[in-house]
Protein backbone atom coordinates (compact mmCIF):
# COMPACT_ATOMS: atom_id res chain seq x y z
CA UNK A 1 0.00 0.00 0.00
CA UNK A 2 1.37 3.34 -0.58
CA UNK A 3 -0.89 5.26 0.92
CA UNK A 4 0.29 7.13 4.42
CA UNK A 5 -0.76 4.91 7.83
CA UNK A 6 0.49 8.29 10.13
CA UNK A 7 1.93 11.29 11.26
CA UNK A 8 5.80 10.51 11.87
CA UNK A 9 6.54 14.50 12.69
CA UNK A 10 6.11 17.81 12.47
CA UNK A 11 9.20 20.06 11.86
CA UNK A 12 9.72 23.35 13.17
CA UNK A 13 12.70 25.69 12.05
CA UNK A 14 14.23 27.67 15.21
CA UNK A 15 16.41 30.43 15.25
CA UNK A 16 18.66 29.44 18.41
CA UNK A 17 18.00 25.76 19.86
CA UNK A 18 18.72 26.14 23.23
CA UNK A 19 16.15 29.28 23.35
CA UNK A 20 13.58 26.76 21.21
CA UNK A 21 14.23 24.51 24.02
CA UNK A 22 13.69 26.30 26.50
CA UNK A 23 9.83 26.64 25.59
CA UNK A 24 9.09 23.02 23.95
CA UNK A 25 11.13 21.37 26.76
CA UNK A 26 11.02 23.37 29.67
CA UNK A 27 7.70 25.70 29.37
CA UNK A 28 5.34 22.70 27.53
CA UNK A 29 7.15 19.50 29.35
CA UNK A 30 7.84 17.68 26.25
CA UNK A 31 10.89 15.57 26.60
CA UNK A 32 13.57 15.62 24.07
CA UNK A 33 14.58 12.12 23.67
CA UNK A 34 17.76 13.43 21.66
CA UNK A 35 19.89 15.53 19.87
CA UNK A 36 21.43 14.56 16.63
CA UNK A 37 23.89 16.68 14.11
CA UNK A 38 22.94 15.74 10.89
CA UNK A 39 26.09 16.68 8.84
CA UNK A 40 24.63 15.70 5.29
CA UNK A 41 21.31 18.22 5.83
CA UNK A 42 23.56 20.75 7.69
CA UNK A 43 21.08 20.86 10.89
CA UNK A 44 20.85 20.34 14.15
CA UNK A 45 17.71 18.18 15.00
CA UNK A 46 15.71 18.03 18.84
CA UNK A 47 13.48 15.03 18.59
CA UNK A 48 10.81 15.77 21.10
CA UNK A 49 8.17 12.38 21.37
CA UNK A 50 4.64 13.30 21.68
CA UNK A 51 2.30 10.57 21.91
CA UNK A 52 2.44 8.48 18.54
CA UNK A 53 4.08 11.29 16.90
CA UNK A 54 7.61 13.44 17.22
CA UNK A 55 7.86 17.14 17.23
CA UNK A 56 10.99 18.01 15.48
CA UNK A 57 12.67 21.76 16.25
CA UNK A 58 15.50 21.75 12.96
CA UNK A 59 18.92 24.31 13.65
CA UNK A 60 20.85 25.04 10.56
CA UNK A 61 24.53 24.66 11.17
CA UNK A 62 25.95 26.41 8.66
CA UNK A 63 24.86 29.81 7.03
CA UNK A 64 24.16 28.16 3.69
CA UNK A 65 22.13 24.76 4.18
CA UNK A 66 19.30 24.59 2.89
CA UNK A 67 17.42 25.18 6.17
CA UNK A 68 19.72 28.23 7.13
CA UNK A 69 18.14 29.54 3.79
CA UNK A 70 14.87 28.36 4.61
CA UNK A 71 14.83 30.45 7.86
CA UNK A 72 16.35 33.44 5.85
CA UNK A 73 13.38 33.82 3.53
CA UNK A 74 10.80 33.15 5.80
CA UNK A 75 11.58 32.84 9.71
CA UNK A 76 11.10 30.57 12.18
CA UNK A 77 8.13 28.30 12.48
CA UNK A 78 6.28 25.50 10.90
CA UNK A 79 8.58 23.75 8.04
CA UNK A 80 7.18 20.54 7.18
CA UNK A 81 4.84 17.31 7.91
CA UNK A 82 6.08 13.85 7.81
CA UNK A 83 3.79 11.03 6.76
CA UNK A 84 4.95 7.80 7.27
CA UNK A 85 4.53 5.13 4.02
CA UNK A 86 4.89 1.63 4.01
CA UNK A 87 6.47 1.76 0.69
CA UNK A 88 8.21 4.59 -0.37
CA UNK A 89 8.74 4.08 -4.28
CA UNK A 90 5.37 3.15 -4.65
CA UNK A 91 4.32 6.00 -2.96
CA UNK A 92 6.39 8.54 -4.96
CA UNK A 93 4.70 6.70 -7.88
CA UNK A 94 1.50 6.92 -7.09
CA UNK A 95 1.99 11.07 -6.27
CA UNK A 96 4.10 11.49 -9.89
CA UNK A 97 1.30 9.62 -11.68
CA UNK A 98 -1.41 12.42 -9.99
CA UNK A 99 0.70 15.18 -11.46
CA UNK A 100 2.66 15.80 -7.21
CA UNK A 101 6.14 17.44 -8.11
CA UNK A 102 8.36 15.54 -6.24
CA UNK A 103 11.57 17.06 -4.90
CA UNK A 104 13.44 14.51 -4.44
CA UNK A 105 13.72 11.53 -7.75
CA UNK A 106 14.77 8.73 -5.43
CA UNK A 107 14.76 8.38 -1.66
CA UNK A 108 17.52 9.40 0.41
CA UNK A 109 18.57 7.49 3.54
CA UNK A 110 19.16 8.51 7.11
CA UNK A 111 21.88 6.53 9.30
CA UNK A 112 19.64 4.34 10.91
CA UNK A 113 18.02 2.95 7.50
CA UNK A 114 14.93 5.40 7.36
CA UNK A 115 14.26 6.38 3.53
CA UNK A 116 13.02 9.46 3.00
CA UNK A 117 11.95 12.24 0.54
CA UNK A 118 9.94 15.58 0.06
CA UNK A 119 7.06 16.23 -1.91
CA UNK A 120 7.07 20.03 -3.50
CA UNK A 121 4.87 22.75 -1.64
CA UNK A 122 3.32 23.69 -4.84
CA UNK A 123 1.78 20.34 -4.97
CA UNK A 124 0.40 19.95 -1.67
CA UNK A 125 -1.34 23.70 -1.07
CA UNK A 126 2.08 25.16 0.43
CA UNK A 127 2.55 22.76 3.00
CA UNK A 128 6.21 21.29 2.21
CA UNK A 129 5.40 17.38 2.38
CA UNK A 130 7.95 14.64 3.69
CA UNK A 131 7.26 10.95 3.35
CA UNK A 132 9.27 8.37 5.97
CA UNK A 133 10.16 4.78 5.17
CA UNK A 134 10.96 3.17 8.70
CA UNK A 135 13.42 0.23 8.88
CA UNK A 136 11.19 -2.71 10.11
Amino acid sequence: MSAPRAVNHIAVVVENMDAALRFWRDALGIPVQRLENNEAEEVQIAFLPLGDSEIELLEPTTADSGIAKYLARRGPGMHHICLEVEDIEAAMARLAAHGAELINDVPRVRPDGTRYAFIHPKSAGGVLVELYQQVS
